[in-house]
């Protein structure tokens, strides 16, 4: 089923889709205006509102290099660029910063912060819109009820695959991992960039950002079809409902992928919001920002990061957290004592293995994340068998990684919960997990991608050095000593 939003429901948003390739950038500008018509008169678009902070940061930001470009805000170790480059400090990134100890803020906000601050969907839902989020990572600004709901019609107006993609998504083979399929089909979309078509017609640099908006709302509208589409192929019949246009993104991910429990749909906006952004360091936003350096376009820098985020280190390991757990479920027969799960931690270590799902590279508490989803299965089903066993893991786990020694936080991390909520609600098949993170994980890398252009960013080179040259490095600065 290639068109998921129906004739009627796109002229009642009142934004005409362009499906062809165009000729002109004039194209994209009347597509800007039309997609506007969301949006009261009374309210500014995200758009607009971007529009008008943004030449106040780049200033800022031509200020800060011209008064302390010369500043030296790091001391980096030979340990440090034989380990990752952990916890160098060489990055730029707005939407987020990482406490060790207090864990992620979103703008200054912290995740109780975010689920009371942010808009949510109506007077008895509990969990904010992720939508939200992402006009808070953009602009700094937490927007109103009205400017959200406009977002989400604005996005749910984007929504229709080309038909090239849909038939591609079809035809892959159904044993082809989903995160595979998603970063592919992502990876097509590219046919559709207004930032690619701008650029080959030389547009200005001042104007990147205009399209690199449009691109990244573009994707951000697809990216619940897509990854329902392979959900239903891959698991169910193939065939997708039709995006409600008066629904807000995580109700329209939910029902694409045939749930319509009112506490799944909570789920989805709670999952989305908390999964969105983990600072710029990790993996999948670092690749995601790294790509988009290179002016390749938001399809491209996405799927980009989609495939770093697709190993088993880095988001695949809810996946992974979730087989352990079935194994050790298995294990014990039933019995959820903390003797007997001490026992079987003891065991998973001393046998070489890691108990998946704790342990951050860059935490030294329990995740916030982890807490969020924690506080919603209290709430929802607390007497939920994984679940049990999940909260005695949590009693018991850190105190293990303690004695063993060797970790530096035997603390859990968001992936060690978020595939027990998914089971409860009878999203079962853990392969698909991922993407889930992966449209998550879109809203929280794609602000930076327009910021980015907004400000001017250049393409990111770091120095490197083979061995030898380290060698020769070090030996010389000892020398001086």
């Amino acid at each position: 089923m290639s068109t998921v939003l129906s004739a009627s429901s796109r002229s009642l948003l009142g934004r005409k889709i362009f499906k062809n390739s165009f000729s002109s950038c004039d194209k994209i500008v009347l597509s800007t205006m039309e997609s506007r018509r969301c949006y009261s008169n009374a309210e500014k678009t995200l758009k607009e509102r971007f529009a008008e902070i943004f030449p106040a940061k780049a200033e800022e930001i031509k200020e800060l290099k011209k008064n302390y470009g010369k500043t030296v805000i790091d001391e980096v170790k030979l340990e440090q660029a034989y380990g990752g480059m952990r916890g160098i400090k060489g990055l730029v990134w707005e939407g987020s910063v990482l406490d060790p100890e207090e864990g992620i803020r979103f703008r200054g906000k912290t995740i109780p912060e975010i689920r009371k601050d942010l808009p949510k969907a109506s007077a008895d839902s509990d969990e904010p819109l992720p939508e939200g989020l992402f006009w808070l990572l953009l602009t700094g600004e937490v927007p109103s009820e009205a400017q959200v709901k406009a977002l989400s019609a604005d996005l749910a107006s984007r929504s229709e695959l080309p038909e090239h993609v849909s038939n591609l998504l079809d035809n892959l083979p159904k044993d082809l991992h989903p995160m595979a399929q998603f970063s592919i089909a992502v990876t097509a979309l590219e046919s559709e960039s207004k930032f690619a078509k701008a650029y080959a017609q030389g547009v200005a640099k001042k104007d990147y950002w205009n399209y690199t908006f449009e691109d990244s709302l573009d994707l951000l509208g697809k990216l619940p079809v897509i990854a329902s589409k392979i959900y239903r192929n891959m698991f169910k019949d193939g065939k997708l409902c039709e995006i409600d246009p008066n629904a807000d993104y995580g109700k329209n991910l939910a029902n694409l992928l045939g749930f319509s429990n009112k506490e799944f749909v909570e789920l989805m906006r709670l999952y989305l919001t908390i999964h969105s952004d983990h600072e710029g360091g990790n993996v999948s936003a670092h690749t995601t920002h790294l790509v988009g350096s290179a002016l390749s376009s938001p399809y491209l820098s996405l799927a980009a990061g989609l495939n770093g985020l697709a190993g088993p280190l880095h988001g695949r390991a809810n996946q992974e957290v979730l087989e352990w757990l079935f194994k050790l479920r298995e294990e014990v027969n039933g019995d959820y004592s903390k003797e007997t799960i001490e026992k079987y931690l003891w065991e998973t270590l001393n046998a070489g293995r890691v108990v998946p799902g704790y342990g951050h590279a860059v935490l030294r508490k329990t995740d916030p994340r982890y807490t969020a989803q924690r506080e919603f299965a209290l709430k929802h089903f607390p007497d939920y068998e994984l679940f049990k066993l999940v909260s005695t893991i949590y009693e018991v786990a850190p105190k293990v990684l303690t004695k063993q020694g060797k970790t530096k936080n035997p603390w859990p991390n968001v992936d060690s919960h978020s595939g027990v909520l998914l089971q409860y609600y009878g999203l079962t098949e853990a392969s698909f997990y991922t993407v889930l993170f992966g449209v998550a994980r879109a809203i929280g890398v794609l602000p930076q991608l327009i910021i980015d252009r907004a400000v001017g960013a250049p393409i990111e080179r770091p120095k490197s050095f083979s061995t030898e040259k380290y060698i020769e490095l070090v030996k010389g600065i000892k020398a001086k000593m």
